[in-house]
């Protein structure tokens, strides 16, 4: 087995590879997943359809799956996981790469709106007039889960989104002060981490942050910096992760009421940690 590291979907990915897998196939997937599911790409599909006018817009099969996910993780994490937080996004600032984002001062929106409403359904997507998807997080976990799921690497990495099919395999939960907090055995499953103090910038208001409340179309006000989770797919611990630091006060209690969260873990504002039972601390 050998470790691959390179860039794509903005972040860093790193990939475990056995002798009959080929990073540069691994590269080419995940840069055809970027080119697919990007906002910041003009040409994108994702951005493509939501230049699309129409209401109901027919989507490809991957377009179709990905959102299928997301509405199933909307329904699971009721309401708090929705990638229809795009505009809102946009509107707080967050409306380029965050390399050109950082450092700079951003307008605060005069008013918040609740996100637009969409299904999918038999290949086509339906959602009110404005409504912009931004698939954040969950199109890395997606990538990774496919990547894994395809056969392309034993455990595929991007942003903090594992994916693993390597029996033995350990993941490093790192704080949001960049200190290793605990590290832990996942195996076949998938480990996520959602935190509001990665991706900061300054708005007239004071500072804002790139996870939104659906509820209130605000980034979100909790008193949680990160929130790990444990589950079987990537999509599923980004899901959770997410869901667990927008409810913030009772988010361990909910992750211990879903049987799809194995476990999860919380670091507050004041640096204390904590955790639901469950988790396999590695040697």
């Amino acid at each position: 087995m050998r470790l691959h590291t390179f860039r794509a979907m903005g972040t860093e990915v790193s990939v475990v590879l056995d002798d009959g897998h080929s990073a540069e196939q691994i590269e080419r997937f995940f840069a055809s997943r970027e080119r697919r599911f990007s906002r910041f790409r003009a040409d994108s599909d994702l951005s493509l359809l939501n230049a699309d006018p129409r209401e109901t817009v027919p989507v490809p099969p991957d377009m179709a799956r990905i959102l299928t996910l997301a509405e199933q993780m909307r329904t699971r994490t009721e309401g708090l996981v929705d990638p229809a937080v795009g505009d809102a996004v946009r509107r707080w600032g967050y409306d380029a790469t965050f390399e050109e984002v950082a450092g700079t001062r951003r307008e605060a929106p005069a008013a918040s709106s609740r996100t637009p409403r969409w299904r999918i359904d038999d290949g086509k997507l339906t959602r009110s007039p404005g409504t912009a998807l931004d698939f954040g997080g969950i199109a890395k976990g997606y990538t990774c889960d496919q990547a894994v799921e395809m056969g392309l690497a034993l455990v595929a990495s991007a942003g903090g989104d594992v994916r693993s099919a390597y029996p033995a395999a350990k993941v490093e939960i790192v704080d949001p002060w960049d200190n290793e907090s605990l590290t832990v055995t996942i195996g076949r499953g998938a480990l996520a981490t959602s935190s509001r103090t990665r991706r900061r910038w300054s708005t007239d208001t004071g500072e804002a942050h790139h996870i939104i409340d659906p509820r209130t179309g605000r980034p979100a006000d909790t008193p949680i910096l990160s929130a790990t989770a444990w589950t079987a797919t990537a999509v599923e611990a980004e899901a959770a992760a997410k869901a667990i630091l927008i409810r913030g006060v009772d988010g361990l209690a909910w992750a211990e009421r879903q049987p799809w969260i194995r476990s999860a873990l919380a670091v507050w504002h004041d640096g204390s940690v904590y955790a639901t039972v469950g988790w396999e601390v590695a040697a």
